[in-house]
């Protein structure tokens, strides 16, 4: 009889938790979550900072992060119950929308605001023009994927035609293109960090423009999770909005040298000075919000670029797809 009520009582609390949202806790008493980032990529220094300086832990966070390569392949992950909240650009979760799934991603944070690759050629360039791509080849990104999308926006807001006036060969599994570079026939390659600065380094290319800098602002990476697990776990999402925007504060009020030294440990094959050159880059341009707050504005941006790039035949509502719930408590902290 005792077996029968401890057994009950167990589903019981195994219920409770299913309808209220409980989660496992980790020895240290913090809460496990696993975090699938689009790429392991020195743009995204805040949330690197963030994990280094214990910001997660002091949320009561247990952070596994995961490097999914490619917005693609971390909703996968998101959508299959792999990864608790998913770290990409937000197209991703306005396909998933489209497609009518009804526990579809909401996205609760935006970390960047500018886009965070280069455009790297064979040779120095002090006066390149986006003209300069005429009838030249270039290694792009996924089709659909945000990458390749703000680089056809910048194509076409210098009268470019990203089809008729050049090649884009988008055959190269992302964060493969670098090394692709070194061996093609393409002309230019476009480059997140560290590949663009390593390129460099080896004499194998040179940053002759900034995507982010031509693109203007737009809302190029931010956090998502499953609509039913926000909805469940809304202190947890709230702590890891609080750890990002600490990360945020950090980022924007220290030096290049500092914020590199702070991130290091997460990209031990890279040396200190070429992450201080590169933090120092995206610094310059701008690249990190002050605020987590992914604003209606940018949303609609985001959905202009999708429509022009012809992946998107009808808007979606903003009010579905992004809370800044968790972003307005954080930036008040």
């Amino acid at each position: 009889m005792k077996k029968l009520l401890a057994l009950g009582t167990a589903l019981l609390l195994c219920t409770a938790c299913l309808f209220t949202g409980c989660s496992k806790k980790s020895e240290g008493g913090l809460t496990p979550v696993t975090l699938n980032e689009v790429a392991h990529s020195i743009f995204y220094a805040p949330q690197y900072a963030a994990i280094e300086l214990g910001y997660f832990e002091e949320e009561g966070i247990d952070l596994t992060l995961v490097n999914g390569a490619g917005a693609d392949k971390v909703m996968t992950a998101l959508i299959s119950g792999d990864a608790d909240i998913g770290f990409m650009g937000s197209e991703a979760s306005i396909y998933v929308y489209k497609e009518g799934n009804e526990d579809y991603a909401v996205n609760f944070a935006q970390l960047t605001q500018r886009a965070g690759n280069f455009v790297v050629g064979r040779q120095p360039e002090e006066n390149f023009t986006w003209s300069s791509l005429k009838d030249k080849k270039v290694l792009g990104g996924r089709k659909g994927g945000m990458p390749q999308m703000v680089f056809e926006y910048v194509l076409k807001k210098n009268g470019i035609d990203p089809v008729t006036d050049l090649t884009i060969d988008q055959s190269i599994d992302f964060g493969l293109t670098a090394a692709a570079f070194t061996s093609n026939d393409a002309d230019y390659t476009i480059e997140f960090e560290p590949f663009a600065t390593k390129l460099e380094e080896e004499g194998s290319g040179y940053v002759v423009a900034s995507v982010g800098v031509d693109s203007g602002y737009v809302p190029y990476t931010a956090y998502c999770a499953k609509k039913s697990y926000y909805e469940n776990h809304k202190e947890l999402i709230q702590g890891f909005t609080n750890a990002i925007q600490k990360g945020l504060d950090y980022v924007n009020s220290h030096s290049a040298e500092e914020i590199a030294k702070t991130i290091q440990p997460q990209f031990k094959e890279t040396n200190l000075d070429t992450i201080a050159t590169i933090v120092g880059r995206y610094k310059d341009q701008d690249t990190w919000k002050g605020d987590t707050i992914f604003n209606e504005d940018s949303f609609d941006l985001l959905q202009n670029i999708l429509e022009e790039a012809g992946e998107l035949d009808q808007k979606v509502p903003y009010s579905d797809l992004v809370t800044t719930e968790y972003s307005v408590k954080a930036a008040k902290q």
